[in-house]
């Protein structure tokens, strides 16, 4: 009961979605909606209060005579009911798809933000690394600079003694004007003399401002280099700072390019050269496998297979099929996992028939499953994969081999990709003969390419020579209802945009009208 559980909430996902902080959507009450309403349909007719009896015997025939007669009146009611059944349950899978999403989406949303907190603090911490050295060699710049200081400082004293020496001239010449005077007191009579005197003197005192105002500009000058040299010299050092870091930045990101480039190198020639070596030891591998399986005894040979009975079911042309399923089909691990979709309907069987199975990769996910099942399959070497594998196969014609079976046989069947191997009219006896074999509540699912979708013509369809034409959905339904077949849903399978990206370009409806899925199945249950 509590797997039951945790599976029904895998499927049906609520609460918030980790990351985004949204909350998602409550889809249990559409669900029990639901299984209220199939309840009610499978209720119907089911009642009988009645004694048995004569009288009840009477009833129940002129009641079943009436639903005769108004069943072309009711027919009509009955298809849109299962219809608004089989919209309800696409609308549900689709909500809870978008559950799903969203959940992942804010897994990885915050699976991300740890991953980008992690890159930053790592980039921060390698930033740092590099930022030491460098730090390491500013102090020694730093250190440098100390001598220049010094040498500076050891000049201030000898500008004191040169201003020292500037301070005793004006007291020499205040000796010579007094000089001047006393001459100038001695020699009035001398006019000439005097007045060449006074010349002298107004040059002296021009000349000494001049002197005094050179003096200055000197200083002035002197001051200003030595300003303009400490700003050259943190120039050059904020120069040389940036310098290195452009060189070292620029160093480390040539060495990520050339490391990224060799690597992308060293990726690709080894994936090449593994992708020989691959296809050379698959080819060794399939040559040796064939050999073996053609020369090992097959249990399946005691059984004798009956001959065709019919064109559809003639025997495969003259070619590698398993070749061929391999390159077109695809590897086993693929077709396995796509039909896991299967699984749901097939649990809890008790037989069922897997008709052309092929490589045998559905038989395997029953038996993992505890399902017990049959293959049937007109490819002896098909057959010889599934026996090596522990499985049980046979060999044979399905029309001739399931003739020779009592109805009722099996409580499902199974078949992918094999009706359009059919023409059309054996399709409808195929389907006939099927359902007559299985039994009451058994199911059958049968998968076929998609006609609706237009891409199969340009590309898998006609790869196989076996293939008739395809079936429409709408006429594989029809077959399902007029053999008794109750419940039918069909899927779409294996989007083409998967395989063909530019399909995404086109509008959304033309894309869904004409390249929609390139397969699709059809599941019912015998009533």
């Amino acid at each position: 009961m509590t797997e039951i559980r945790n599976r029904v909430r895998a499927r049906y996902p609520e609460g918030e979605a980790r990351g985004l902080g949204i909350a998602l959507p409550d889809l249990f009450p559409i669900v029990h909606a639901r299984d209220r309403a199939e309840s009610k349909v499978a209720s119907i007719g089911s009642v009988n209060p009645r004694p048995a009896g004569f009288a009840n015997d009477l009833i129940q025939w002129v009641k079943r005579t009436v639903a005769r007669s108004l069943g072309w009146f009711v027919r009509d009611q009955v298809e849109f009911n299962r219809s608004i059944l089989s919209a309800l349950e696409a609308t549900l899978e689709t909500l809870n798809e978008v559950n799903r999403a969203l959940a992942a989406a804010g897994a990885r949303i915050d699976d991300s933000e740890r991953g980008v907190r992690h890159d930053l603090e790592r980039n921060v911490r390698q930033i740092t690394d590099k930022l030491d050295p460098f730090q390491a060699k500013l102090d020694i710049v730093f250190a440098k600079a100390d001598p220049v200081q010094a040498r500076l400082d050891i000049l201030q004293p000898r500008l004191e003694d040169l201003q020292v020496k500037l301070d005793l001239v004006p007291p020499m010449f205040e000796a010579v004007e007094a000089r001047l005077d006393s001459a100038q007191t001695r020699l009035d009579a001398q006019h000439c003399e005097v007045k060449e005197l006074v010349d002298i003197r107004a040059h002296w005192v021009h000349w000494r401002e001049e002197w005094q105002q050179k003096l200055f500009q000197n200083e002035v000058y002197y001051l200003r280099g030595l300003s303009e040299l400490q700003a050259l010299l943190d120039v050059r050092l904020s120069k040389l700072d940036e310098g290195y870091r452009q060189s070292l930045q620029l160093q480390h990101s040539e060495y990520e390019r050339a490391l990224r480039t060799a690597t992308d190198e060293l990726q690709r020639k080894f994936w090449e050269d593994l992708q020989k070596v691959r296809l050379e030891y698959e080819a060794v591998i399939h040559q040796e496998l064939r050999l073996i399986r053609q020369r090992a005894p097959r249990s399946h040979e005691s059984a004798q297979p009956v001959a065709p009975s019919s064109p559809a079911s003639s025997a495969t042309p003259a070619m590698d099929y398993q070749r061929f399923a391999a390159r077109f089909r695809g590897s086993e691990e693929y077709v396995r996992d796509r039909q896991k979709f299967y699984l749901p309907w097939f649990e809890g069987r008790t037989n069922v028939l897997d008709v052309g199975c092929g490589r045998g990769e559905f038989l395997e996910l029953l038996r993992d499953a505890g399902v017990p099942a049959t293959g049937l399959d007109l490819d002896e070497e098909s057959v010889a994969i599934c026996v090596s594998k522990g499985l049980r196969a046979e060999t044979g014609d399905v029309f001739d081999w399931l003739a020779q079976l009592p109805d009722g046989q099996f409580d499902g069947i199974f078949a992918s990709q094999v009706i359009e191997h059919l023409t059309p009219e054996q399709l409808p006896d195929f389907v006939r003969l099927c359902i007559a074999k299985l039994r009451v509540g058994g199911v059958i699912a049968l998968e076929t390419p998609n006609p609706e979708c237009l891409a199969i013509f340009a590309t898998h369809f006609y790869l196989d020579p076996t293939h008739h034409r395809p079936v429409p959905s709408a006429l594989l339904t029809f077959y399902y209802e007029e053999s008794g077949l109750g419940g039918i849903e069909v899927h779409r399978l294996s989007p083409a945009s998967e395989s063909m990206p530019s399909i995404e370009e086109l509008p959304t409806d033309f894309a869904e009208a004409f390249f929609g899925s390139l397969d699709y199945c059809a599941i019912g249950r015998k009533l």
